[in-house]
């Protein structure tokens, strides 16, 4: 039992880096200008799709 709950910790802390790295991301070109809004939106659907994970696990 103690391991599915260390499994469960560590998917949340990389669901959240993620999340942490896609917002990041979009920041970073959007102030350098690089990426194409498009592009930018998809960055930050999948750091949404990653906390949504987290959310759901926690239930």
């Amino acid at each position: 039992m103690q391991t599915k709950k260390n499994a469960s910790q560590i998917i949340a802390i990389v669901f959240k880096g993620l999340a942490l790295a896609m917002a990041v991301a979009v920041v970073v070109t959007s102030i350098l200008d690089v990426t194409e809004p498009q592009g930018q939106i998809l960055m930050l659907g999948i750091g949404l799709f990653g906390l949504a994970i987290t959310a759901l696990d926690k239930e």
